[in-house]
């Protein structure tokens, strides 16, 4: 699975602002620069954040970027989804051969694959909150392999 610049600089804004202190907020110009994008690109992180209900903008010179709810209420597959844009029911569409659309729209044995991995890989993410990737990478690192662990032995269970 391959995360877009979108989702990757989204996330890591959201991050920006779960490390803050309670009570602050970052301007868009301060977390542009935290995070080596452009303004433009960040406000439309911002934009497309805001309007999902992750963070809440306040107007004026105190102003800024806060999470709207807590982080550890925030799962990494509510987020994706918003910064996605839909890559799973649109792959057909953004076939790049020779012709407009992919020759098996209609019936494609692909298709129940791409969906399946895409449904582990949210499964996955809705295990992880935001608030457990504020850290070094190394604390980040153990509990995401702690969730795996977990996670492989409830598969062994099942069956």
């Amino acid at each position: 699975m391959k995360i877009s610049a979108q989702e990757e600089y989204g996330l890591r804004c959201l991050v920006q602002l779960a490390n803050l202190p309670e009570g602050e907020s970052l301007t868009l110009p301060q977390i542009a620069e935290r995070e080596g994008i452009s303004t433009a690109n960040a406000g439309k992180l911002m934009w497309l954040l805001n309007k999902a209900d992750f963070v809440q903008s306040t107007r004026g010179t105190k102003g800024g970027y806060c999470l709207a709810r807590p982080a550890d209420e925030i799962k990494l597959n509510e987020i994706i989804k918003v910064l996605d844009a839909d890559v799973v029911d649109k792959h057909c569409e953004s076939y790049t051969g020779v012709l407009d659309t992919c020759v098996h729209k209609g019936d494609c044995g692909i298709r129940p694959v791409i969906v399946g991995l895409h449904e582990i890989v949210e499964n996955a993410l809705s295990k992880i909150t935001l608030a457990q990737l504020v850290g070094n990478e190394l604390a980040v690192g153990e509990m995401f392999h702690s969730i795996q662990g977990i996670h492989r032995t409830l598969e062994a269970q099942r069956f």
